[in-house]
């Protein structure tokens, strides 16, 4: 949740670095399978795309096959006009 490293939650737990790659394994694999998954896990129809979005050419062709978010929303992001030029054309 908080983005840290292995390494790091190793260190905070006093654990060692398999034992934190072992237990995270673990939790994923309950996460993802049944029957966690089917009850917990729900995807937005295209129905919970905001309006703007969807009836946009110039965004719908981007986010036609897009899950969405958790909760469905999408927030609006751009950078500063000022740094703009370095976030275009980026691989």
């Amino acid at each position: 949740v908080t983005g840290l490293t292995s390494r790091h939650v190793a260190e905070r737990f006093q654990r060692s670095n398999d034992t934190i790659s072992r237990y995270f394994k673990k939790m994923l694999f309950i996460f993802s399978d049944q029957p966690f998954y089917s009850t917990h896990v729900q995807f937005p129809d295209n129905e919970s795309v905001h309006p703007k979005i969807r009836h946009n050419p110039k965004f719908w062709p981007y986010f036609r096959n897009a899950i969405g978010t958790i909760d469905g929303c999408h927030i609006p992001v751009s950078p500063p006009a000022i740094i703009c030029s370095n976030y275009r054309n980026r691989k």
